[in-house]
């Protein structure tokens, strides 16, 4: 691990929008250690969450130099952060149809601890929600438990002893993009073909992510991952060396 940057997950959630909310992130050092964290708001907005946690981990991390790569699969944060702030500040704060920034004092606090780190330490990277990437499923667990004002049972500790495999990183993590041009700042939720895991070297086909998250958890080592397709599942499964005939 001594090679990797920080890593970091951060997702947010508010019920009602507005409504009670919770955001939830995990950050995971160099040195072979895990920190969950979380926190909420009995009235809030998705955004003001998902801004949040990106915030509260950065904070976290902001005396421990090195790069960072932050994973989240909220657009308008990504797009905010390396796109718009520029305008709104060099504008006052304006958008360019000339209206107030909506969660100004956010955007400020997060664009404050940006520019705090070295130039070029902070990788934004985008991960497609719920497809079984198990930061992402992880802190989007911690938001939602904030906000319904459950127990979360925060890990803090040596990355060895951490149920999830938190090093599986997505692939593809580039900004979906829009025939208009534009980007969606909302989350995607494709509908899947299926979710697939594996534990213990034996590969299962789950109709709900339910059932699969109930398979995995707390299990070391475990995979999972949901497929869009018969064709995607078949390639997820090679991926994995599983013959997909023998599920």
């Amino acid at each position: 691990m001594s090679a990797l940057p920080i890593i970091v997950f951060t997702d947010g959630a508010a019920k009602g929008n507005p409504g009670p909310g919770g955001w939830g992130a995990i950050v995971v050092t160099p040195d072979q250690h895990v920190t969950e964290l979380g926190g909420g708001s009995p009235h809030t907005t998705n955004n003001r969450m998902e801004l949040s946690g990106a915030i509260a981990a950065l904070q976290h991390v902001a005396n421990q130099p090195g790069p960072v790569a932050i994973y989240a699969d909220s657009t308008y944060v990504i797009q905010g952060i390396t796109q718009w702030v520029w305008g709104w500040r060099k504008r006052g704060w304006k958008t360019a149809q000339g209206g107030d920034v909506l969660n100004r004092d956010l955007w400020e606090q997060l664009s404050s601890l940006v520019g705090a780190r070295a130039r070029g330490d902070l990788d934004w990277r985008w991960v497609r929600g719920h497809e079984g990437t198990p930061g992402n499923e992880r802190a989007d667990q911690i938001s939602v438990a904030f906000a319904l004002q459950q127990s979360a049972d925060l890990y803090v500790g040596p990355f060895d002893g951490y149920a999830l495999p938190i090093l599986q990183l997505p692939d593809e993590t580039a900004l979906p993009k829009r025939a208009s041009g534009a980007v969606s700042v909302t989350k995607s939720k494709a509908a899947a073909h299926s979710y697939l895991s594996v534990v213990d070297g034996v590969a299962m086909r789950h109709p709900t992510w339910a059932e699969c998250e109930r398979r995995v958890k707390g299990q070391s080592g475990a995979r999972f991952k949901k497929a869009a397709s018969a064709t995607d599942e078949s390639a997820i499964l090679r991926g994995w060396g599983i013959d997909p005939s023998r599920i």
